[in-house]
């Protein structure tokens, strides 16, 4: 099956139109024509199959035929990281961590950061292309990038964890994680969080946790988090 994305779709449509680049693709590449069926999701947890009523490169139309809403989760994941120096470790990332299940994601800012900044567009394409690739109906939330200080005093709902490599009692995400319940872990930068942001994040609430006993690179320990709450919640 191929997926269609489009944010603005809802249950009041009857018809819809792709833009000039999808009705292209859906004509020319998939060589689709009247009648076939296509699928398309609002990023928003509903599925609609549409039927092609013009086939033509320029406006494709069809005329949605029915629409099936997700089941919501029983829990939601957060992943605080910070972005690598290296901007497409940080895509492969995104693009993993949507494969796999994660709901919501923020960039954050430490003091150990080599990158200051994201492109929050691409960052949003590569989550985009990921949730259509995987064939899921739920756009992960990407929010604005900020510091690790702001992102710990905000009020984070539900159970809050840290990932550091410092010394210091720690138990494995696997067996301190519950389920069915919503979670924030925090994935520091290559040199990891300094002493000050992980002493912060526990004031604030956030219990340190290991995922292993290798040292993991910053976007294999955001993946491995994200693996680690999906399975226990499977």
């Amino acid at each position: 099956m191929q997926l269609f994305y489009d944010p603005s779709l809802d249950n009041s449509y009857k018809q819809f139109h792709f833009g000039p680049e999808e009705s292209k693709h859906i004509v020319r590449v998939l060589r689709k024509k009247e009648k076939d069926i296509v699928h398309i999701t609002n990023g928003k947890g509903y599925l609609f199959k549409a039927e092609i009523v013009v086939a033509d490169q320029q406006k494709c139309k069809a005329e949605i035929v029915s629409s099936k809403k997700s089941v919501p989760k029983r829990y939601s994941l957060h992943l605080a990281v910070a972005p690598t120096k290296m901007n497409d470790r940080f895509e492969w990332f995104l693009e993993k961590a949507t494969e796999i299940g994660v709901d919501e994601i923020t960039p954050v800012l430490c003091e150990h950061s080599e990158r200051k900044t994201v492109k929050k567009e691409r960052m949003d394409r590569v989550l985009q292309s990921a949730m259509k690739q995987s064939l899921q109906t739920i756009l992960p939330k990407l929010n604005p990038m900020v510091t690790l200080e702001e992102f710990v005093n905000k009020e984070n709902s539900g159970f809050k964890f840290i990932a550091h490599c410092a010394d210091g009692e720690k138990m494995e995400l696997r067996r301190r994680a519950p389920a069915d319940k919503d979670i924030t872990i925090l994935i520091g930068p290559e040199g990891d969080f300094s002493k000050y942001e992980i002493d912060l994040a526990r004031e604030r609430g956030y219990v340190p946790i290991s995922l292993g006993k290798n040292r993991l690179r910053t976007e294999t320990a955001a993946v491995v988090a994200c693996t680690t709450i999906v399975l226990i919640n499977s």
